[in-house]
């Protein structure tokens, strides 16, 4: 992580951590999203639905764009953070950078993320996990946060053992 993040920062990433256990306990992929506008306030959340929705494009992030392009005006979008329990997968960081939405900051990374996954010898995705910048270059990212970063290991630790359960 380069940059400093604010209490502000903090209290909204602490809220996608309780919407990503929301998730969990609904059956769900731990991950969940906000989208907060340039001062600070949340226009809207998002939590993973790939499975009650039986969509795997079921994002919290897509919803987000999704909702931020029917909402905002382009320098809304612009001036915006997402915040987010994990770094966007490949889909949603395009649509994050086609939309045109402002810095994301996300408790891990997909660095992290694939490797918990290969840790506890889960299957690759279907999609090759990398950085949001690889995607959406001039996205400013901020990932991982700690002490986030670490509570969201332990939920998608959960998730592998609800799994195998």
């Amino acid at each position: 992580m380069d940059a400093e993040i604010s209490s502000i920062d903090e209290g909204h990433l602490r809220r996608c951590v309780e919407l990503a256990t929301h998730a969990l306990e609904n059956g769900d992929d731990p991950f969940g999203s906000a989208l907060v506008d340039a001062d600070g306030a949340v226009l809207a959340e998002a939590t993973n639905r790939e499975r009650s929705d039986g969509d795997p494009t079921a994002h919290p992030e897509l919803a987000l764009v999704r909702w931020a392009i029917a909402h905002l005006t382009p320098n809304q979008r612009a001036t915006s953070t997402v915040y987010t329990s994990g770094e966007h997968c490949p889909m949603c960081a395009a649509a994050h950078g086609w939309a045109g939405l402002g810095r994301v900051v996300a408790a891990a990374s997909a660095a992290q993320l694939a490797e918990w996954r290969a840790a506890w010898g889960l299957p690759a995705g279907p999609v090759t996990p990398m950085p949001l910048t690889d995607v959406a270059p001039d996205v400013v990212v901020i990932t991982p946060v700690a002490p986030f970063d670490t509570q969201m290991h332990e939920l998608h630790r959960r998730a592998v053992a609800q799994a195998e359960g």
